[in-house]
């Protein structure tokens, strides 16, 4: 079920009474709901979140590493997930029948994953097809739709992290002589070039006109980027790394490879997540560090390690307008609606698109 399918179907608003309370109240009720629930609740909370959500959160991580941390709690029969809404679905394929998952704020989604849409894939697809013939195999990030992730899995394909990307983009060409790499075009280009491959074998496909981007012949293309990318980290520009280079003269620059190429290619360290965490955790105390990642993180990153000198890659970036939507009231809201019996906002993903979206994950999981 798409997040607007899911929308339609439960359109619950949140009652002002949650709007109205005080911090305290908020805080107090969370606290002693997890006190009664005990191990029946599992909170997951991903990085990007605030810190009025992640205070309460059981486990932090990035969103593949969530939902397998849910796959293994087998205690658990209400999994609260503080992320976005295809970390929900994942979250739930890999889970079993006797838990529930629930997104306490169903706005919560990601830019990047509704810039590939199942339709549109399935054109591309076609349309692909008609051109190179048998010679694609589809790979998705992990930032994409439990229905992309079962497209891919349908097709021989695998999901990725920006973790793994590199290993799984090398077994892909074990299989096939091309990939087609959705829904983040960014991701795949960084990976790819990473690998050897030159920028003039890389073409992008165009979900909007449904054409092919590409000066030369189609023959020597090897990697098909999907037109996609993620709204935060696209707004890191060379602009950003000159003013640091030229203020901070002895400061690494860290960014997300879901940067741009120009971007990556000019930072000293380009990494996921859970990459540039553990890189400003073991650094040197008086390091210095921009990073080119989420807001939200970044500044706790400042908070949590007074020692170094952190600052955004951009000082004008915002935080994720979509990724970090959970906010404290709706996460007690969801909470007191588990309490009461009715527990709103439960993520379902059908048996068929579970089915070849697991597929796709497993072939990554057996390999990572």
């Amino acid at each position: 079920m798409s997040i607007f399918e899911t929308l339609e179907k439960q359109s619950h608003i949140l009652p002002d009474k949650y709007r109205n309370m005080p911090t305290q109240e908020l805080e107090a009720r969370v606290r002693d709901i997890k006190a009664q629930l005990g191990k029946k609740l599992f909170i997951p909370g991903h990085h990007y979140q605030k810190d009025e959500v992640i205070q309460f959160a059981d486990v932090r991580g990035d969103s593949l590493q969530l939902a397998q941390m849910a796959e293994k709690n087998r205690e658990a029969e209400h999994i609260v997930f503080c992320g976005v809404h295809f970390m929900a679905e994942t979250a739930d394929i890999l889970t079993v029948d006797n838990q529930k998952v629930y997104l306490p704020d169903m706005r919560a989604g990601c830019s990047m994953a509704d810039m590939a849409d199942i339709y549109q894939t399935e054109r591309a697809w076609e349309k692909l097809t008609n051109i190179f013939g048998d010679t694609i195999l589809p790979l998705t990030y992990v930032n994409s739709t439990a229905a992309i992730k079962s497209f891919v899995g349908q097709n021989g394909g695998a999901t990725v992290t920006s973790s793994n990307a590199e290993k799984m983009v090398q077994w892909a060409f074990k299989q096939k002589e091309r990939i087609l790499f959705l829904p983040d075009q960014h991701l795949g280009r960084n990976t790819a070039y990473s690998l050897g491959i030159s920028l003039d074998e890389m073409a992008v496909w165009n979900p909007i006109t449904d054409e092919l981007e590409y000066d030369g012949p189609v023959e020597n293309i090897k990697v098909l980027l999907w037109k996609g990318h993620c709204s935060v980290h696209e707004n890191f520009t060379v602009k950003n790394i000159e003013e640091v280079r030229r203020n901070y003269p002895n400061m690494n620059i860290i960014v997300h490879p879901e940067c741009r190429r120009e971007v990556v290619a000019l930072s000293d360290m380009a990494g996921s997540t859970t990459y540039i965490i553990n890189m400003i955790e073991k650094a040197e105390p008086g390091s210095a560090w921009a990073i080119g990642t989420e807001m939200n993180l970044v500044n706790r990153l400042i908070q949590e390690h007074p020692d170094k000198h952190i600052i955004s890659l951009n000082p004008h970036m915002c935080p994720c307008l979509t990724m970090n939507r959970i906010d404290l009231p709706h996460l007690v809201w969801c909470l007191d609606t588990i309490m009461e019996g009715e527990g709103h906002n439960v993520i379902q993903v059908d048996d068929k698109t579970a089915t070849f979206a697991k597929m796709a994950l497993d072939r990554m999981l057996e390999r990572s």
